[in-house]
């Protein structure tokens, strides 16, 4: 408490002075004490909010509880490691080699080397900008690193470790000689000229380009990064390095060492491997169904094409504004439009309502429409679009499968009410979408012996790559197992056979 005025009144001067000050010190120390405790409530609560894939389960799998207190600000690596060791949970356990394989596995969600760089570039107006550029070189057990480059103003640190840890088990599983990487930056290409991206993506690769090569890390696109931006990187690369022709990059035009149908691979191989799945497992085919698909970037577009081309009816596609319905399933000419609003005009699907077949619904996605009947579900837009209620949601329509195009776009609690329904189908991202990254691998291949490869022979071995992954993950679910768990079983068990013969773990 405050001394009076008469009590100070009392006192020698000095002494009074004294006491003033220790009681402002005490009563600052309480002010300090009283703010913290609320900014650490208002954190928590801000990142609760923001995180909701951050409830991951402390009591499950006690080797991770240090990656867990390392990284709680990084909550969909975390959910992205959980996801996986949920799927092959009994190889821990075998009596032989459970202790490797927990060995190994904690081994792999470490990146074998994290690179971080700024990217300044100067927009039209002549005002220069600085953002963050990151390469995550996860593991090179399987070969040099390979993932893509994501621009998005979300990317950070731990996006990218989630999307490089991903990258393995998928590289894993094309049986080709790639391990797993990912970068990108948090510069948003929405709104931005066309000279300011060339700029931008020149600045990118001049730092970039010191740490990739043919035989060390060969990045490619992701959200924000099509033809246009490989385009500009591999341009500045070939400038800077005076190396020409090599696969240093993948996602290039045809014109410059690129494969046909590489644009297309992630897309049809997503919708290849749910023909699989459902011819097998279902016995039908997808001629007649209704598909939702969401988004409406590369990915979106080619499913949706091969979708139609198969027969199914597209029920919607969606931005992060809205959602474009087609009751009655889009039409090429519909689709068409859609990739002229998308890869020219940059448009969003709102503009498009008079100009296609399909009625736009504002601030939906195709997981929170109530009326929109769904045979089969490919999200195709981002991570964690589909949460426990759009899960719920799709069951309630009578969906039978969820083919991921997107990494990881099933929430924790969505993939809990899909296991839980084990006669859905549900094919992870790691298998359905790795397609893209398959045909990424042809690249190389065709760059490295210098040879050209027609459209026709590309497609034919992006089926059969889409089909052995099925078999995979057939095999390693055995008669009891969901194809979800043979599939990460698969990636899984080379990487960790690789990193025993090379006496990385042991």
């Amino acid at each position: 408490m405050m001394p009076s005025f008469h009590q100070l009144r009392r006192l020698k001067p000095t002494t009074a002075l004294i006491a003033l000050i220790i009681f402002i010190m005490n009563n600052l120390q309480s002010m300090h004490a009283t703010t913290t405790t609320t900014k650490m409530a208002a954190s928590a609560t801000t990142n609760q909010a923001n995180n909701p894939q951050s409830c991951t389960n402390p009591t499950k799998f006690d080797f991770l509880n240090d990656l867990r207190s390392k990284y709680p600000h990084q909550p969909v690596f975390l959910q992205a490691v959980e996801e996986m060791a949920l799927s092959i949970e009994p190889l821990f356990s075998d009596p032989v080699n459970g202790n490797f394989y927990k060995k190994a596995f904690l081994y792999l969600t470490e990146p074998e080397r994290t690179i971080s760089f700024h990217v300044p570039w100067m927009d039209d107006q002549g005002v220069q900008h600085v953002n963050r550029g990151w390469r995550v070189e996860f593991s090179s057990a399987l070969g040099p690193y390979k993932g893509g480059l994501r621009f998005h103003p979300t990317v950070d640190d731990g996006i990218l470790k989630f999307l490089g840890f991903e990258q393995i088990f998928k590289n894993s599983l094309t049986g080709l000689p790639l391990g797993g990487g990912k970068g990108g930056s948090d510069f948003n290409p929405k709104g931005k000229s066309e000279g300011e991206i060339r700029r931008f993506c020149e600045s990118f690769m001049t730092e970039l380009c010191r740490y990739i090569d043919a035989s060390t890390d060969v990045p490619a696109g992701d959200i924000g990064v099509g033809g246009r931006e490989i385009g500009y990187m591999y341009g500045t690369y070939k400038r800077l390095a005076n190396k020409h022709g090599e696969g240093v990059l993948t996602g290039k035009s045809p014109l410059f060492g690129g494969i046909h149908l590489r644009p297309e691979a992630t897309g049809f191989g997503t919708v290849y491997m749910a023909q699989h799945a459902i011819e097998d497992k279902l016995k039908r085919s997808l001629e007649g169904t209704r598909c939702a698909v969401s988004g409406s970037g590369n990915v979106a577009q080619f499913a949706s094409k091969m979708l139609i081309q198969l027969g199914a009816k597209v029920v919607c596609v969606s931005d992060s504004n809205g959602v474009l319905v087609f009751e009655e399933g889009m039409t090429n000419s519909d689709l068409e439009q859609i990739i002229l609003a998308k890869t020219v005009e940059r448009a969003r699907l709102s503009a498009l309502e008079t100009r296609v077949s399909g009625k736009y619904i504002p601030d939906h996605s195709p997981w929170t429409l109530p009326t929109l009947n769904v045979d089969f579900a490919f999200p195709c837009a981002t991570q964690n679009e589909i949460d426990g209620k759009g899960a719920n949601l799709l069951i309630q329509k009578g969906a039978m499968g969820v083919f991921e195009g997107a990494n990881l776009p099933v929430t924790t609690e969505g993939q809990e009410v899909l296991r839980a329904h084990r006669d859905v189908l549900y094919i992870p991202g790691k298998a359905a979408n790795a397609g893209g990254v398959g045909v990424s691998g042809l690249e190389m291949s065709q760059n490295a012996s210098r040879t050209y490869w027609k459209r026709e022979k590309v497609d034919a071995m992006l089926k059969d790559m889409m089909a052995g992954i099925y078999q995979q993950m057939k095999d390693n679910a055995g008669e009891d197992g969901t194809l979800e768990e043979g599939c990460n079983r698969a990636g899984f068990l080379k990487v960790a056979q690789a990193l025993k013969e090379l006496g990385w773990v042991y």
